[in-house]
């Protein structure tokens, strides 16, 4: 009934629907709706909000902690890695069983518990008493928000409709963005406050009543909803796609640190062979009449498709730049945490006033044209932050950074939220979870591809520079241009992205 009714208010309008039935049933049809589909109100989709932005500033608050993690673990430059590296891949190789086990179990149910998970992990981070403990620590953090995040999309992608869903993506696409600066600026705020002598413990310890206050919010706000056809969990694919992810990911994140042992060429090697396995088991999968972990019909949708290959590059590029520029502005010119934050505030105001603005903007001149627009307004920002840095890299200051910043993070704000909504557009309610947990696992490969890559060339090339010094500053701008063709690219894949519908 629930399914028959949304393709007949697709066709149509309301009234055109309703002219079939008897003149009472318009009046007996929206309760129908509403019995089928959980309503998320408005305090439950600002509590999913809260889910979707705790993982991400968390990956992020840690870059302009990390000098003063080295000081107090004497951690040194692998283990600092292992720190960042250790919760990107436990989250990026979870976030699609993590969204198979919501579409089975109940993604209330297991939003709840990724949540308290993460809670008390956050908590054994803050009480690390040595480097390998925060990186074990680190780890379970990131498998605690592999099980919470994909349950965020899932909701909003099964309990809303019409333009309060449209509304509630737009949302969810501002504050990933806004999430993702935000952690840096926070993080510089905690660590220069230094809370009853905390220090950086506080940037994980801060969590933790954040997370009691979630977990009471969902309990009474958010509905629970699961699939309909819940599928058994694949597990050969799990297992492939995790040894995928972590044969390209690990040896690209440490490899520079360790020297490029023998283990990072061999797991560079496997890593296409891994990935071939996992296509092949997935299509054998399907073909049995099984459900893989991550169903080829899934990419067979050209909104998913296309606007994941956006996607990819887009966050690629922006968390290379959120590592480099933490790193360059206080071991390379010397800034506090403090400052080294407020220079990334021009780019997160820009970009939640653009994330506001984009779904009047779309409705206007369509995503086709919103996306590249942003696309070329970033890589203009960019290139604007490149040309500051050599002019006068000695001098520079976070007044010199505002204009670039705050024209990148404009051209941010009108891609990323137009294309979470381009990329879930057409996936069935049914596969919501697995559909939210394939997006957010590219994207979180790409964020810490970014890392691993961008930031590898960056430290590469810096190589022992001392704060102030040519080195250091030549390096950013090398590390910018490069990040500015791939913006290019992403303005280059964006021209080929379907309407939004």
């Amino acid at each position: 009934m629930r399914r028959l009714w949304y393709q007949a208010k697709d066709r149509a309008s309301l009234d055109s629907v309703t002219t079939k039935t008897s003149p009472s049933a318009p009046a007996r049809a929206v309760p129908v709706v509403d019995h089928a589909r959980p309503a998320l109100g408005t305090l439950g989709l600002v509590t999913v909000l809260l889910g979707a932005a705790l993982p991400l500033v968390d990956f992020f608050i840690v870059n302009v902690a990390l000098p003063t993690i080295d000081h107090d673990l004497a951690a040194g430059p692998a283990l600092l890695e292992l720190v960042v590296a250790g919760y990107g891949l436990a989250y990026a190789v979870l976030l699609v069983l993590g969204g198979r086990l919501g579409d089975r179990f109940g993604r209330r149910r297991l939003f709840l518990g990724g949540m308290a998970a993460f809670g008390l992990t956050s908590l054994a981070c803050g009480l690390a008493p040595d480097a390998w403990t925060l990186v074990g620590a680190r780890v379970a953090q990131g498998a605690a928000a592999a099980l919470m995040l994909p349950q965020v999309l899932a909701t909003i992608h099964s309990s809303t409709s019409g333009a309060r869903h449209a509304r509630a993506l737009s949302l969810y696409g501002a504050t990933a963005g806004l999430a993702m600066v935000a952690g840096q600026i926070l993080g510089g705020v905690l660590v220069a406050a230094d809370v009853a002598g905390s220090g950086w413990r506080s940037i994980f310890l801060v969590n933790v009543p954040v997370a009691l206050v979630g977990l009471v919010l969902a309990v009474r706000s958010v509905p629970e909803t699961r699939s309909d056809r819940p599928a058994p969990v694949d597990l050969p694919g799990t297992l492939l796609l995790g040894l995928a992810l972590l044969t390209l990911l690990a040896p690209l994140t440490e490899g520079r640190a360790a020297g490029w042992p023998l283990w990072t060429w061999v797991a560079l090697a496997v890593f296409p062979f891994a990935a071939a396995a996992f296509w092949w088991a997935e299509v054998r999968a399907d073909r049995a009449g099984r459900t893989p972990l991550v169903p080829p019909s899934l990419l067979r949708l050209v909104s998913l498709r296309r606007g994941l290959a956006v996607v990819l590059p887009l966050s690629l590029g922006f968390s290379g730049f959120m590592f480099v520029i933490a790193i360059a502005l206080q071991q390379g010119l010397g800034m506090g945490a403090i400052a080294s934050g407020l220079a990334l505030v021009p780019m997160a105001l820009a970009f939640f006033g653009a994330s506001l603005a984009g779904p009047r903007l779309i409705g206007r001149w369509g995503a086709t044209r919103v996306v590249p627009a942003g696309a070329l307004a970033q890589a203009l920002g960019i290139a604007l932050i490149a040309w500051t840095v050599w002019r006068d890299w000695a001098g520079l200051s976070v007044v010199d950074l505002l204009p670039g910043m705050a024209i990148a993070g404009l051209g941010q704000g009108l891609q990323l939220p137009v294309l979470f909504r381009l990329v879930l557009s057409e996936v069935p309610s049914e596969q919501a979870g697995v559909g939210s947990g394939v997006m957010v696992t590219t994207q979180q490969s790409a964020l810490a591809l970014g890392v691993a890559t961008l930031g590898s060339l960056f430290l590469s090339l810096a190589g022992p520079s001392v704060a102030g010094s040519g080195d250091m500053g030549s390096a950013l701008v090398t590390t910018l241009l490069v990040q500015l063709g791939v913006v290019v690219l992403t303005l280059l894949l964006s021209l080929r992205l379907p309407s939004l519908k």
